[in-house]
C-alpha cells in the first residue's frame, strides 16, 4: 500500500490536476481510502468513503482548486 501512496505523491503536477477531473477524480478517492488504511486514519478513510458517491459532486472541484493553487490535496489526503 505505501508504494502506491508514494506513486500517487510522485505524480506531475499536470497529471495531478487530470486526475481531479470529475470521472477520474474516483482515483483520489480510493488514495484516501488507501492511506487512511495505511496510516490507521479513521477520519481520512471516511473522508475516502464518502468521496466516492456524494463527493463526487463537489469534492473534484475542491481538490482541483487546491491542486491549482497549492500543488497538493486537501480533504485530508
Amino acid at each position: 500500500m505505501s508504494n502506491f501512496i508514494k506513486a500517487m505523491d510522485d505524480l506531475p503536477w499536470l497529471a495531478k490536476i487530470l486526475l481531479c477531473l470529475p470521472l477520474l477524480h474516483i482515483v483520489w478517492s480510493v488514495y484516501r481510502i488507501v492511506k487512511g488504511i495505511d496510516q490507521k486514519n479513521t477520519l481520512t478513510l471516511v473522508v475516502g468513503i464518502l468521496c466516492i458517491i456524494p463527493g463526487i459532486f463537489f469534492a473534484w472541484l475542491i481538490d482541483m482548486i487546491c491542486t491549482i493553487l497549492n500543488k497538493r490535496r486537501t480533504l485530508f489526503a
